[in-house]
């Protein structure tokens, strides 16, 4: 798991345990923290919350996660390494994908990933001053929907690629905002004209760097 942000000198990180049983505490304490997180926001959140909602003791959770700050980079990296195997199976295709279908594929990302989206969202909306594991993960993001984009454009320049993933990142974070939005005054239509907007982005950015559809 992700290390959090020094304390003094000494670094705070998750425990890791190496036993099934407590293996499946620290899935079932991250479970209740993502629904937490994803229905009141990061700032709102406390860890007394959490176990409750886990069904756990306090003790038990501030065993595992000595704050909230820890807690937050465990469950962003276990979204990594989750969202990691999408753009890899994106990756291996992407040279085959249309422009629309490229669009689908990166904004369904964390559509596919719907039981964790809004809790993402919502950490990386966060204060940025509460973890530079986010500020990483949001990096580590971009690069990674770059690289998708020039293995489907390999003449788009790292520059282009760089500022085309900074727009479909934000893209894709609507994605899960609409998506709760939907029936509060938000119609599905929404999502349709975002993708729609999103493909012709991409159209013109690849049209651009001399890249046919």
């Amino acid at each position: 798991m992700a290390s959090s942000k020094s304390t003094g000198t000494q670094e705070r990180t998750a425990l890791s345990p190496q036993r099934r049983p407590g293996q499946e505490r620290v899935a079932a304490l991250l479970e209740a923290a993502a629904v937490v997180i994803a229905e009141k926001g990061y700032d709102a959140t406390t860890m007394a919350e959490v176990a409750a909602r886990a069904g756990a003791q306090i003790g038990s959770l501030y065993r595992f996660f000595p704050n909230k700050d820890v807690l937050a980079s465990a469950l962003i990296e276990r979204f990594h390494d989750r969202a990691g195997s999408f753009f890899d199976a994106i990756d291996q295709r992407a040279g085959e994908l249309s422009v629309a279908e490229l669009t689908d594929a990166l904004l369904d990302l964390l559509g596919d990933l719907r039981s964790e989206t809004q809790t993402i969202v919502a950490l990386l909306e966060g204060r940025a001053e509460l973890s530079d594991r986010r500020l990483e993960f949001r990096r580590e993001l971009r690069k990674r929907i770059a690289r998708t984009l020039i293995n489907r454009c390999p003449k788009l320049r790292k520059g282009q690629a760089e500022d085309a993933a900074a727009v479909l990142l934000q893209n894709m974070k609507s994605i899960g905002a609409l998506t709760k939005e939907i029936g509060n005054g938000v119609r599905p239509s929404a999502l349709v004209e975002l993708r729609v907007m999103t493909r012709h982005y991409l159209e013109k950015i690849f049209a651009d760097a001399g890249c046919r559809e």
